[in-house]
Order: structure tokens, then sequence, then C-alpha cells
């Protein structure tokens, strides 16, 4: 059957009209990729390692100091606003800052609790990376779901589709290294994701870093004026003079794939799956690869991510020096396309548009429970009155009750009392994830 050929840059285009060729890597060779990963470090303490020990030896100053202020709380002190400084003496000035294990500053709120890797309060709902048992492996990380609140383990395998030129193939350029090159920030972003992302697309290009610059700015001009809405003509007119500029100015450096071709895909790509996010791949050595995010929710966060390694290979590497451009200063440094879509209803004769909502929700942390517990926007109520404990293979795990709105009614969750990182909806429930949550639960 013929591909179609009608395309514009103004109507919503299929895959199906790509002529890139798509190779798939299913969720076996995703595993194969992260034990050749894991070989490939031979236990070496690598930048990655050092990275994951630095989250976790601020997670647990975090948890030291936690415990002194509310002790410093019981003894009378804590309704003045006192806090403990890095040398651990006390400090009534609640404008300064505290010291992490790296030297860098967090603020500390009124009631003597540190806003380390967050940016609220509620332990369930934000964004976290823990590693607190065994060794450095993919199954003994967690990462909190920014989808479900679910602290899952980073071993989740996914399937990739890469998109390329057909020269590749010619020259025997195989596509496991491509996401060999980037398999850290993969599972951190899989991880990320309780759903939606069992599927992760990549386009593969050779252009450079200002050639990426380039063709990063003009999509986010063409998504925030053209996806799901009409384009006035003023925008339209500097939209298509940019696509011929990049058109052009690519063919001159015969740049593979050809530039309509990367915008029909990546377009074609967001119309079709809505993925929560998807990379342009560069394999040049003097550039580096993008991550678009179709949301602000699925970026990273910068309290936690700020110091990632760039994935340099060079050890004399600066900041600026990156393989892969991985959000670590949060919003500031993402690439984010503003994805729009069409109300129902219609607003002073036009259609009236707004970013795609994104539900948050606060799930029983077992995988196959679909329960819970918070909506966005839903009222909370405090804790209940019942308390219980479950003994997971003469493991004790106590739990704590607890009540939060939804809908018409109230449903009950049981929190973890030894970590509180985590709810779940019934004792049977917790004692079914007790084997994958071992790896993860210590008291704080």
């Amino acid at each position: 059957m013929p591909r179609q050929r009608n395309y514009t840059i103004f109507s919503p285009p299929l895959l199906s009209m790509s002529e890139l060729v798509k190779t798939t890597l299913d969720h076996d060779s995703t595993d194969e990729l992260i034990d050749q990963w894991l070989d490939h470090r031979n236990g070496g303490h690598d930048t990655y390692y050092e990275w994951f020990m630095d989250v976790r030896e601020r997670r647990h100053l975090a948890h030291a100091q936690q415990s002194q202020l509310m002790q410093m709380q019981r003894e009378g002190f804590g309704g003045e606003g006192w806090k403990m400084n890095g040398n651990g003496k006390q400090n009534g000035n609640l404008n300064e800052k505290q010291t992490n294990g790296n030297g860098n500053g967090k603020q500390a709120n009124a009631n003597g609790k540190q806003n380390l890797g967050v940016k609220n309060t509620n332990m369930q709902t934000k964004q976290m990376v823990a590693w607190n048992k065994g060794e450095f492996a993919p199954e003994n990380v967690f990462c909190r779901t920014v989808d479900t609140g679910r602290l899952i383990p980073l071993d989740r395998t996914w399937t990739t589709h890469v998109y390329h030129h057909h020269s590749m193939r010619e020259r025997k350029l195989g596509m496991m290294p491509v996401v060999f090159t980037m398999l850290p920030e993969l599972m951190l972003l899989r991880g990320m994701h309780d759903t939606g992302c069992d599927e992760i697309f990549i386009i593969v290009t050779d252009l450079k870093r200002q050639e990426m610059d380039d063709v990063t700015e003009y999509f986010k001009l063409a998504c925030r004026y053209t996806f799901g809405q009409t384009c006035k003509p003023s925008m339209e007119r500097r939209i298509q003079c940019e696509h011929i500029r990049l058109k052009h100015t690519l063919l001159r450096q015969r740049r593979t794939p050809c530039f309509p071709q990367i915008d029909l895909t990546l377009r074609a790509i967001l119309y079709e799956k809505n993925p929560r996010f998807f990379v342009l791949f560069s394999h040049q050595t003097t550039s580096y690869s993008q991550i678009f995010f179709t949301h602000p929710s699925y970026v990273p966060d910068e309290d936690i991510f700020y110091d990632y390694p760039t994935g340099c290979p060079n050890p004399c590497c600066t900041d600026e020096c990156e393989m892969i451009r991985f959000p670590r200063r949060g919003m500031e440094s993402a690439s984010v396309l503003n994805v729009k879509i069409a109300d129902k209803w219609k607003k002073k004769g036009g259609l009236r548009h707004a970013r795609r909502r994104v539900k948050r929700r606060e799930m029983c942390n077992w995988i196959d429970c679909d329960v819970s517990f918070r909506r966005e926007r839903d009222a909370q109520s405090g804790s209940g009155s019942i308390d219980g404990s479950v003994d997971h293979d003469h493991e004790h795990c106590e739990v704590e009750s607890s009540e939060g709105g939804g809908g018409g009614g109230k449903v009950k969750g049981a929190l973890c009392s030894k970590c509180k990182l985590v709810k779940y909806c019934s004792p049977e429930h917790q004692r079914k994830d007790w084997e994958e949550h071992k790896r993860v639960c210590v008291k704080i």
C-alpha cells in the first residue's frame, strides 16, 4: 500500500506517512541492555553510582535533622521555629539555610521541616529517588511516580521505538547502542511514570549542537500555536518561514533524515501516541540529545537532580558538556512542548484551548491495585484512629490508618509506619507488596 503524501505542517500527520525506518527493541532487548550496562560498570564507582550515593546521604541527613527537630519540639523549642545547622547547633534565625551533605543550602520551613528534594511537605506525593538497601542495581533503586504516587523500582522494562534514516541500516549501525547511551536517563524517566511509558520513542539524527537548539525552538513554537488549534495568519507565516529556513539549512549540511521527515515523525508521535516524553537523539560527537516533555508535571524535580551526571565520559568536562540534555535544573533547563487540546464548548465564537490536564492520584502501592486515596483538587482529612500491624515473613511492619477524601466518600488507607513513604488500602495488599517494598523500607 503506497504511503500517504498529503502532509502540511498545520495538519495532523500520521506515522504511516513517515519515510523513516522504525526499529523496535522489545522488553527482552531492554533487559539485555540493562545487564550489559551493569556488566560494563563492573562494580566500579562511576559518576552515576556517586550521584545515587549523594542522594542517599542527603536523604539520611534530612531524616536525621528532622528527628532532631522533632525532639527539640517535644522539649519545647519547636514552637519558636528553632532548627539545626550543619554543626548540630541550634539556630533561631528562620531566614538562614540548612546545609546538606554536599554543601548546598536548603531552606527550612516554620515547622522545622527541611525541604530537601521536595516542593511540598506531603511525603506520599513528592518526587523521590530512594536507594536504601542492597547493591547498586535497578531492582534496589526506587522512584516515586508522578501519576500514581507509588514507590516502584527502576527495573521495569519498556519497548523502545527508534526511528532513523535508511542509510544507518546500510552502514550497519545498530540501534541498541543508541538506547545504551542514554540508558540511565531512560530508566529514571520510565520510573517516574506508572502508566503511559511502556513505549519510548526516539528519533535518530546527526544534528550538531546549534542545529539541535534551532530545531528545539521550532518545535516549542509549532506545538504552542498549531497543536489542536487554529493558527493566526501572522504566526502561521512565522512558522512557515522557520520551517523553510531549517529545511534548507539542514539540506545544505546534508543532515539525515531531512527536516520535513523529522517534523512529520515527531508531530505524528505526539498526535497518535501521546507520550510522556520522547528523545531527539544525535550521534554527532559535538552535539547532545534532546529530551522533550509533553507536560511540566513530567519534568524531574530540580531539588533532586540538580547535580545529575552529564553523561560525558571525559572526567575533565564541565556542566556545559552534555551527551544527554537531562533537565538537571528543572523547568529552567527542560524542553517542554506546550501541547494543548480543544474544549468541547466555545468561547467568544471560537474554540477555547487549554493545556492538557494531568490527573495526579495517590494510589495503593501494590501495583495491581486500582484504589485511589486522593485525586487532584480533592480535600484531605486527618488520620484515623485505628492502628494495626502486618507480619511479613517474620519481619514486623506496623501500619497506621488514615483516610483520604475522594469523590462521594472516604477511602481508608494504611501508611507504612516503618518508612512512612507508601500507603496501602488493606493489610492484604501490603503483604502482597512486601517482597518488593522490603528492598526500600527502612525505619525513619
